[in-house]
Parts: structure tokens; C-alpha cells; sequence
């Protein structure tokens, strides 16, 4: 029997040896590295999508930008006032009537007497120093410490057939009544009634319909003393007017219901 030793011995005497094939050992390893790094890369691009994927999920929305509110103006008597869009004209009406959006001050139109349809989706405010007509106080509210009352927002079909909305609120100790109307809904009524509030550093330039005269119309005598209790100053402009009496206020400027500072002047056009 051969011995173990002895076949090892033989065998390896008939094995050829020669240098190790560094070169093929070199190619494998690098064929591994760049197996791995391709695997790494891949799993980090991964990994960064995922990461930007679930951010983009997190991320908020974009809100739009809420678009500014329209300018405002105040129109009032006295010191309570109305906030209306500065770009509302006046007395755009016909018998009283208003054709679009408009505050009503001295409104002359109102004396005819005649079936003027009200367009749809049209506003106003009438100011005046009396109660406007059918105000009834349905109930009381406190408006920045004054007394008001308020008659309650109601809508009627009009015997031209647009719907109007109606609404007042009157501030008896301060003589000012502010009623709106709307033939687009009773959400704009209540809207603007909303925004009455008491200014008590302006005053506005009270209306010379609330001053009795003669059929020719208003004296300024009778209606410079409103200015002055209203903390505002009169300065007289005669003119010629041979229709007019003499002491006949024909206008003032600024007009009714514009608010003022405290001390400012109003012009009053008189007849001499």
C-alpha cells in the first residue's frame, strides 16, 4: 500500500508551477469593485428620490394671494358715518331711483313722482337727517357707544319687477338715518349697514334740506349755526342770482355728507 506521503510527493512532482496570474486576479477584483459601487449608487439615488418624494407630499400647498379689499370713503352727518367704495358716484338715480351703485345726499330727484325701474345687482345708501321713510326700530344695537336702532332687513318684489332688500339703522341722538337697499341680496343690505361707526375727530357737512326757508329755497342763516355744531367753519361766497332772494343758500362745498376734519371750511354759495 502506497503511503499518503509518498502519492502527495509524486503528485506534486508532475504538477508544472509557474508565476501566479496576478494580471487575472487584478481584472476580477476590479470587475467586483465597480459591481459594488454601481450597487451603492443605485441604492443612494434611491434613497435622494425618496427623501424629494416625500417631500414634495409634505410640502404645503401654494395659497393664493387674497386680493385686497376695495377702498372705502366715509359719508355721513354730524359724526356718524358710512364707510361706502370710494368709487361709488352720487345720486345716480332717476325719481329717486337708483340706475347703479351710489350713495343718495340731497338726492333731488326724489321729489318726482314716477315708476323708475331699479337694475338687478345694484346698491346704495341714502343718508339723510331725518327717518327715512317707513323706518320702524325693530331693534337696539350699540354702535362704537351710541344708541342706534335698527330696523330689520326685508325684501319686497317691486311693481317693476326687480327684488330689492331694504334695511335702516338710525342714531336718533346724533340726527342721521342710513338706509340700504340692494336688488342683489339682503347680504349686501346687512353689509353695508355694517359698516357704520362714530368719527370723533370728523364731522360730516350737514345737508341744507334740513334747514327750512322760504319755496326758493334754503337760507344760509338758517344753516351756518348747523356747521358750527358741527365743528365746522362757514365762509360765504355771494353771487348774483336774480331768481334767488338774497341770503338764498344756493350750495355749499365741499358737498353734503362729505366727512372733515374738525375745523375744516365749507364754502357757501349765497344769492345777494
Amino acid at each position: 500500500m502506497t503511503d499518503l506521503p509518498d502519492l502527495l510527493e509524486r503528485t506534486a512532482a508532475r504538477t508544472p508551477v509557474g508565476p501566479p496570474p496576478l494580471d487575472a486576479l487584478r481584472a476580477g477584483a476590479e470587475r467586483r469593485r465597480r459591481r459594488r459601487t454601481a450597487t451603492l449608487s443605485g441604492a443612494a439615488a434611491a434613497a435622494v428620490g425618496t427623501v424629494i418624494s416625500a417631500a414634495t407630499l409634505l410640502a404645503p400647498a401654494p395659497q393664493p394671494t387674497p386680493a385686497a379689499p376695495p377702498p372705502t370713503r366715509l359719508v355721513g352727518i354730524g359724526h356718524a358715518a358710512i364707510a361706502v367704495p370710494a368709487d361709488w358716484p352720487r345720486n345716480r338715480s332717476i325719481c329717486g331711483t337708483p340706475q347703479q351703485d351710489t350713495v343718495q345726499i340731497d338726492d333731488s330727484s326724489m321729489v318726482l313722482e314716477c315708476l323708475a325701474g331699479r337694475p338687478q345687482d345694484v346698491d346704495s345708501v341714502q343718508v339723510s337727517g331725518s327717518p327715512t321713510v317707513g323706518f320702524q326700530a325693530d331693534e337696539t344695537l350699540v354702535i362704537d357707544g351710541a344708541r342706534a336702532e335698527r330696523q330689520r332687513t326685508t325684501c319686497y318684489d317691486s311693481s317693476v319687477g326687480s327684488r330689492v332688500c331694504a334695511g335702516a339703522v338710525g342714531i336718533p341722538a346724533l340726527g342721521v338715518w342710513f338706509r340700504a337697499e340692494s336688488s342683489t341680496s339682503a347680504e349686501h343690505v346687512d353689509r353695508l349697514l355694517s359698516r357704520i361707526r362714530i368719527v370723533p375727530d370728523q364731522a360730516g357737512v350737514p345737508s341744507p334740506w334740513s334747514v327750512t326757508g322760504p319755496p326758493t329755497g334754503a337760507l344760509a342763516g338758517g344753516y351756518v349755526p348747523l356747521l358750527s355744531d358741527a365743528g365746522l367753519k362757514a365762509q360765504v361766497k355771494q353771487v348774483k342770482s336774480p331768481s334767488y332772494p338774497s341770503g338764498t343758500l344756493l350750495g355749499v362745498s365741499p358737498a353734503a355728507g362729505t366727512m372733515l376734519p374738525l375745523g375744516a371750511t365749507v364754502t357757501l354759495t349765497v344769492a345777494k
